[in-house]
């Protein structure tokens, strides 16, 4: 756990450093992800930082919470919502500082449980070590938008394997979370990290799998890139499937951007 949340911090605090270089026409941009601005993104990134706060040291708290946001959801109440009216007194500045300390304590908090203590969050309770896994590619996909807006390429950073495994084993959810049918078999996926490094889930097939860059593997499963405008290779009719409506998030369903709409630098 501690590694995990060291690179959980880390993640937080590049993203941080980012956002504080931005002006007040930048704070109110529109990105590409659903038209947020960067000051919707950190609003979204502290509505769950506290949410997951409550979830450690409040359960019977946070349980309610959980209980009236998902009934809102339902209703058709959009989160983005939800976070805009909890933060609108807090200009940019103030929000960032607020995140900033929120994600401190976060990681702080996880670093100090059992990597299988089990944490309540808003469907079935996770492990302390994928909850922490969570927080770092949620972090990590959002601050994605905002380095898209300034036209700038993030430098890539063995945190991409954390975010890669939760991509990696969320092939059942992909097809699940449709009501579709589960394509077998299962593709591998074979990645290189940005060092060279070389990571593997699953069983190697010659005709199954996919195959690439790490970075371009986390940028489609959490729908920041559709993956025609990557290189990565898609071997046999699963993967190919798999790739197209990738969501390694929890929710509805998702869909990725179209084709040619979202590529970076």
């Amino acid at each position: 756990m501690h590694d995990l949340c060291d690179d959980l911090l880390a993640e937080c605090e590049e993203l941080a450093e980012l956002c504080a270089t931005l002006d007040a026409p930048a704070w109110a941009s529109a990105t590409a992800f659903y038209g947020w601005t960067p000051w919707d993104e950190v609003a979204h990134l502290l509505f769950f930082d506290e949410a997951a706060l409550q979830s450690l040291h409040e359960p019977a708290a946070f349980a309610l919470h959980a209980q009236a946001l998902n009934a809102a959801m339902q209703a058709g109440v959009q989160i983005s919502a939800l976070a805009r009216e909890r933060y609108r007194h807090l200009g940019a500045p103030e929000l960032l500082a607020a995140w900033r300390e929120r994600g401190r304590s976060l990681a702080a908090a996880l670093r100090a449980l059992d990597p299988k203590a089990r944490l309540g969050w808003y469907g079935p309770t996770m492990s302390a070590r994928s909850f922490a896994s969570a927080r770092l590619m949620e972090v990590w996909a959002h601050g994605q938008d905002i380095w898209d807006l300034l036209g700038r390429r993030r430098p890539a950073t063995p945190r991409l394997q954390h975010i890669a495994h939760i991509g990696a084993t969320t092939f059942r959810w992909t097809f699940v979370n449709r009501g579709w049918p589960v394509p077998e078999p299962e593709p591998g996926v074979d990645l290189a990290g940005p060092a060279g490094q070389r990571w593997i889930w699953g069983e190697a097939s010659p005709r199954d799998f996919v195959r690439g860059s790490a970075e371009e593997f986390c940028l489609v499963v959490t729908q920041r890139r559709h993956v025609d405008d990557t290189a990565l290779e898609c071997r046999g009719e699963a993967a190919r499937q798999w790739m197209k409506w990738a969501q390694c998030f929890a929710g509805e369903p998702a869909d990725p951007p179209p084709r040619g709409s979202r590529i970076g630098p």
